[in-house]
């Protein structure tokens, strides 16, 4: 077990995690649950075993919810009562949030001072929450945002809405107020910094993992056996939310295009939508089944609700591409994914994804829009699969969820001895103990 970092006089014992508007339990690629989920997860249990307690606060969106759940060993989930349990969507939680803060409060005031070491939140939302729970405590707080309200405005879909001026307003204060800002990715920090005129100081960039004993390459004929695809099949495979942010209406005119350009491939090209629908695409769940009846493609289009870990796994497996065209992702967690199974991967060259995915090494990243880009990069990636297969599995290798904790650790201690040099009420410093540097890949 990695010693545990010392937070001024005594060691990181305990964080407040906190995840207002979705919970680790819930599965992601539905609803609101997605890649924050899985970093949310996967951070905890890591931090768990460096023998750092983690207590995650999330809505309570059921009567059914026990009050507290074990995730895994060390790892505490606490349903926090704030508005009614069911029908309230995100945009109506800003006005829960009094009561959530409360609740969170509350929690923390069973227990000796000091009970909790750091505050992290994520998503703005909890942002909000942890900045007073920061005050109150005298912790630092460490924000992830997730995603960025003015960067997803700058890049909407068609028939996406715009997220309102209160969020905008919400993250900026979150960012003037956090002792560190964590970015996924370079280019995420650069627009905390310029969008939102963070401090350099405390932004930093720690990329986001992969489980890399659960996302393995494998027999991918055994998987096609396994998910009913036939051997000689071509598949395409998008996994995630459907909604008009992810794109995946992109793919199906893709391969709608890969079918005008090349008729023969039609007995062979399977294209594989795994996820539910979210967001604005809950006003049209059927949409995309129409389209791609529309597009003449409609039996080839396998549509499938989300999937557990080691299913989807399978599914990386049995694809030969994996594509991810949405119109703006932080990191991109599913391209890692896909890529860890020996996947190569085709995304937008948007966001984090640049990141996620090395260009022309563990696949291609497409600079348009346009269904006829992206079914040339499908080809592409096609005409040189084993290449890229060996490719992504070297790049996602060097990601890992370890490192990610790790790197959060020395974050958390880093504006803890900050605060205390400030004067502020904080852990005390030990005579002689280094300052932490900031971390920055």
């Amino acid at each position: 077990m990695p010693a545990r970092r010392r937070l001024g006089s005594r060691a990181l014992r305990r964080v407040a995690t906190i995840s207002v508007h979705t919970s680790p339990l819930d599965q992601p690629g539905a609803g609101d649950a997605g890649g924050m989920n899985v970093y949310i997860v996967e951070v905890s249990r890591r931090l768990a075993a460096r023998g750092i307690a983690v207590d995650v606060f999330t809505r309570a969106t059921s009567s059914d919810l026990p009050p507290v759940v074990e995730m895994s060993p060390g790892v505490t989930v606490r349903h926090v009562s704030a508005g009614p349990f069911e029908g309230l969507g995100k945009e109506e939680l800003p006005g829960q949030l009094c009561a959530f803060t409360a609740g969170v409060l509350r929690e923390e005031a069973l227990h000796e001072p000091g009970h909790y070491d750091v505050v992290h939140s994520h998503y703005w939302l909890s942002g909000q929450v942890g900045w007073l729970a920061r005050d109150r405590w005298s912790v630092p707080l460490i924000h992830t945002a997730h995603t960025l309200a003015k960067v997803k405005n700058a890049a909407l879909a068609d028939g996406d809405r715009p997220e309102p001026r209160a969020r905008v307003i919400g993250e900026e204060q979150v960012v003037a107020e956090a002792d560190r800002l964590v970015a996924n990715t370079e280019e995420e920090a650069r627009q905390l910094v310029e969008h939102y005129g963070a401090d350099p100081r405390r932004t930093l960039v720690v990329p986001p993992g992969v489980d890399l004993d659960r996302f393995t390459p494998g027999d991918r004929a055994a998987a096609r056996r396994a998910l009913g695809v036939p051997a000689d099949a071509v598949v395409l495979t998008f996994v995630g939310r459907i909604q008009p942010l992810k794109a995946p209406d992109l793919l199906l005119a893709a391969a709608a295009r890969m079918l005008d350009d090349d008729p023969s491939l039609r007995g062979r090209l399977r294209v594989h939508v795994v996820g539910a629908p979210s967001g604005s695409g809950l006003e049209a769940p059927r949409q995309l089944e129409e389209l791609a009846a529309h597009l003449g493609i409609g039996d080839l289009v396998r549509f499938l609700p989300p999937q557990s870990p080691d299913r989807l796994a399978l599914h990386y497996r049995a694809a030969d591409v994996a594509v991810v065209p949405s119109h703006n992702e932080s990191f991109g967690l599913v391209a890692l994914e896909a890529q860890a199974c020996g996947t190569p991967v085709v995304a937008a060259a948007v966001g984090g994804l640049p990141t996620a995915v090395r260009d022309g090494v563990s696949g291609v990243l497409v600079g348009s829009r346009d269904p006829g880009a992206y079914a040339a990069a499908i080809r592409a990636v096609l005409a040189r699969r084993p290449m890229l297969a060996a490719g992504a599995r070297r790049h996602a290798a060097a990601f890992s969820w370890d490192r990610t904790a790790g790197a959060l650790v020395d974050a958390y201690a880093a504006a803890a001895a900050e605060m205390a040099a400030a004067g502020r009420p904080a852990l005390r410093p030990v005579a002689g103990l280094p300052t932490v540097p900031q971390v920055a890949w």
